[in-house]
């Protein structure tokens, strides 16, 4: 018979183990509790790393660029992540190498457009290779260098041809994002501040030597199993869908684990083995997570800790904007001021206790972020009205 675990369960493990009742001493450690750290927007690592430990954006850069411990790749559902070094093998294999695959073939069919003769595959992969060429001769290069060390980048294709859309430009970054997610390629520095979405590249033997690749039916149980981990116990649909995966490489993946069967409050879900017992049920936290964090994009089916805030607190292509949190819960969101003042609003009523921690919250990330404003990559209402 199956266990039933609640949504009172399901929080209590949220907050323990996305490390918001018990800081964390290292950015590496935030990762490895959350799987990876969610990078389509580059602050949203550092906001991540902050409200889970006493460290600065300085202590994170270090991790991502010095020690290079925390490795920017591409990853499930075609997103950008930050990954724990040990991850990065799993990643690569579990979900990035099929990317590529997928990514170059809707290239190839886009070089149909640019009036080249003979055999497309061929010419590509020499461009690739040339690219590769080109960086590795540099040691380290931004994407226009690459491209003058390989002038093939500057080949004109058409997408969306005829559309009202239709757009032109050169195969520069498309060629690039294939080799970094063929996992030959990798994103280091960027140009300016953390807030900096201009990286510098090497090569990932230059970058990260002693890498191994993985089994892919191995690398899916692994990655799996870590999801689970964090995000357990959950829906079977909530892993494909942070995953990106088929229902068949879904399935497989579980065949390893033999996952434990349980009963959410929305209906079947699994657990590891031996984590369908229930577990103390901490007393209430208060933090404010950035925009697109990796614990509200955990899941797809966010009900038990968001209730009826998502037309308030996501943007129409599902992206999560800032969000205040309260005893494992979504109450609220919160957004900077032109002058960096943290803006909150709460959007139900959490008590005086509450409210006072989500201040003291508020008032210690101002504090820290020193003077620098975030603007979200992607807006969402709250936050847009909070901003302005």
């Amino acid at each position: 018979m199956s266990r039933k675990l609640g949504n009172d369960q399901r929080r209590a493990r949220l907050v323990a183990r996305h490390r918001l009742a018990a800081p964390a001493d290292s950015p590496e450690e935030v990762a490895e509790s959350l799987v990876v750290l969610h990078a389509t927007d580059p602050a949203t690592v550092h906001l991540s790393v902050l409200a889970r430990t006493a460290l600065g954006t300085e202590d994170v850069e270090r991790a991502l660029y010095d020690e290079r411990t925390l490795v920017r790749m591409l990853g499930m559902r075609r997103t950008m992540f930050v990954v724990p070094r040990g991850l990065v093998p799993v990643v690569q294999a579990a979900c990035a190498d099929d990317i590529a695959t997928r990514q170059r073939k809707l290239l190839l069919q886009h070089l149909g457009t640019a009036e080249l003769d003979g055999d497309l595959d061929a010419w590509l992969a020499d461009v690739e290779k040339g690219a590769y060429a080109a960086l590795e001769a540099r040691g380290k290069a931004f994407a226009q260098q690459i491209a003058d060390g390989e002038p093939r980048l500057r080949t004109e294709i058409v997408m969306a041809a005829g559309k009202p859309y239709e757009a032109r430009g050169y195969i520069t970054n498309r060629v690039l994002f294939l080799l970094a997610a063929q996992g030959r390629i990798v994103r280091g520095r960027p140009r300016g501040t953390w807030l900096s979405t201009q990286y510098a590249w090497s090569t990932v033997g230059a970058w990260l030597p002693g890498l191994e690749p993985l089994d892919a039916d191995q690398a899916r149980a692994e990655l799996a199993r870590r999801w689970l981990r964090t995000f357990g116990p959950a829906p079977v649909a909530d892993l494909k869908w942070w995953t990106g995966w088929t229902a068949g490489q879904v399935k497989k993946a579980l065949a390893a684990l033999r996952p434990a069967e349980v009963d959410l409050d929305s209906g079947p879900g699994i657990a590891l083995p031996g984590d369908d017992e229930p577990v103390e049920v901490p007393g209430p936290v208060a933090a404010l997570l950035p925009a697109l964090d990796p614990t509200p994009m955990g899941w797809q089916d966010r009900g038990w800790f968001l209730g009826e805030h998502q037309p308030l607190l996501f943007d129409r292509t599902g992206n999560i904007g800032p969000t205040v949190w309260w005893d494992g819960r979504i109450v609220g969101g919160w957004a900077q001021r032109p002058d960096g003042e943290i803006a909150i609003r709460l959007l139900e009523d959490i008590g005086a206790d509450g409210t006072t921690a989500i201040e003291a919250a508020a008032e210690r990330l101002h504090g820290r972020l020193g003077g620098v404003t975030v603007i979200p990559k992607f807006r969402t209402p709250v936050e847009r009205d909070l901003s302005s």
